[in-house]
């Protein structure tokens, strides 16, 4: 008989904004409720079994990790990005990633890559970590060949503008590539710090017709894939472990290199050397589908639940091993001001009524400076259900 959880989903990245975490969680909610479970997305007054955050760059998720943890609670936390080790952002948020581990139950990463980077970054047991890949919406992301030109070729660019994402190595490759053909455009997707560099290319060299700049929104190479696409993708982090040689022109992070696999492929698509999208997009179907990565995050559930709950001492001890030693007096305090709120007032809530007042009032103020009018409100919608006939 499967096991039903009470799973609360965290992080500061989720609908209505768009990107690859949002994606990720709206995704493996759905497919977990679909098989029973209850899922919250960061609900006050819910009843929780799991504590499931997500990203190192989320503050929230890793409070929530933390907190969740001290109320006796199971803890799963997924990271879906690489990160370096030298420069003085990548310092601050290993350190937070290596205290929310501390005490953590179970670590998911999305590639073997990952697995390898978060273990020495977060410094945790090799064993404690599953390698669970991201899906994709396949009745979503199709081929639709009647819909693409017979005399241009579109190159895709879907992508945060930002450093680490490789737009300074974009900008010359779109230089270089719309000098040698006059029948590539290029459509970019996305935005951030870098989009300015894009721009300033475009209108330095008059490409103004060819480089088209959309507004921010996410799609992977697996969705790119899934729709029949050639796929060509610097040789870095998890890449190569995401798709099959045939389906990917794997390239090295130089603009040479990329200009290089970009102008293979080209030529590939012009002599009609490539898979057949219909057959890239099944292949997909079958590689990436969030009922098997349902599956496999309910596994890890499984196996946590049971765990033993560990004691303060145990706390403690993990506690050092991060050696910030603040950080031990502040477990120590919330474990023993926990406890006697437990006493008191047994699971009730009375003495938040201060904490709640005050939110009232910062709220109160912000509705004030900053009209709720003004606040995008995803729409609700009703879901109608048939009556199943025998």
């Amino acid at each position: 008989m499967r096991a039903v959880y009470k799973i609360c989903m965290v992080s500061d990245f989720f609908y209505p904004n768009m990107g690859g975490v949002e994606e990720h969680i709206y995704n493996l909610s759905q497919c977990l409720i679909g098989n029973g479970h209850k899922v919250s997305v960061l609900q006050s007054m819910e009843d929780i079994d799991i504590v499931h955050g997500h990203s190192a760059f989320s503050a929230l998720a890793h409070e929530a990790i933390l907190i969740g943890s001290l109320l006796g609670l199971k803890t799963v936390f997924t990271d879906h990005s690489l990160f370096g080790f030298a420069d003085g952002s990548a310092i601050i948020t290993n350190k937070f990633l290596e205290i929310s581990l501390s005490d953590c139950n179970h670590c998911i990463c999305v590639s073997h890559t990952g697995k390898e980077n978060t273990v020495l970054r977060g410094r945790i047991d090799f064993n404690k970590v599953s390698v669970i890949p991201n899906a994709v919406d396949t009745y979503t992301f199709t081929p639709d060949i009647s819909r693409r030109s017979q005399s241009n070729v579109t190159i895709v660019i879907v992508s945060r503008l930002v450093y680490r994402k490789g737009v300074d190595l974009m900008a010359h490759v779109i230089s270089q590539l719309c000098s040698i053909y006059r029948d590539v455009n290029f459509l970019i997707g996305g935005d951030g710090p870098k989009r300015w560099l894009l721009e300033e290319i475009r209108e330095r060299q008059g490409l103004q017709h060819r480089v088209i700049l959309l507004e921010a929104y996410c799609m992977a190479i697996v969705e790119a894939a899934s729709c029949g696409l050639l796929v060509v993708s610097t040789k870095v982090g998890g890449i190569p472990e995401v798709l099959p040689p045939d389906l990917i022109y794997l390239t090295e992070p130089t603009v040479e290199s990329l200009v290089e696999g970009l102008s293979r492929a080209i030529q590939d698509l012009k002599s009609k050397n490539f898979v057949c999208p219909y057959e890239c997009h099944q292949r997909i179907q079958e590689y990436y589908n969030w009922s098997t990565v349902t599956v496999r995050t309910e596994k890890v559930y499984n196996k946590i639940f049971n765990e033993e709950q560990h004691s303060l001492a145990q706390k403690l001890a993990r506690c050092l091993r991060t050696r910030v030693w603040p950080f031990l007096m502040v477990i120590s305090l919330c474990d023993i001001i926990l406890r006697i709120l437990d006493i008191v007032v047994p699971r009730r809530v009375w003495p938040f009524l201060m904490v709640i007042s005050l939110c009232d009032i910062i709220l109160r103020i912000l509705d004030i400076v900053v009209p709720r009018k003004h606040i995008d409100i995803t729409k609700g919608y009703r879901c109608s259900r048939k009556n199943k006939q025998d």
